[in-house]
């Protein structure tokens, strides 16, 4: 229970701090979206892109 309560009293009591906490955790959750499907992209698509090509032509 005391967890919750501290949560609550640092973010979610006063409107500023719980948009400035929706707008960091946005920002980081955004970040590691871009990162993650950029590792699958280039996974899947290893040897046709340009980083693999330029050495053998």
């Amino acid at each position: 229970m005391a967890l919750s309560s501290t949560i609550y009293n640092t973010i979610f009591k006063r409107t500023s701090t719980f948009a400035l906490a929706c707008g960091i955790s946005a920002f980081f959750f955004e970040r590691t979206l871009d990162l993650g499907s950029e590792t699958v992209f280039e996974k899947v698509n290893q040897g046709k892109l340009w980083n693999d090509m330029k050495d053998k032509l």
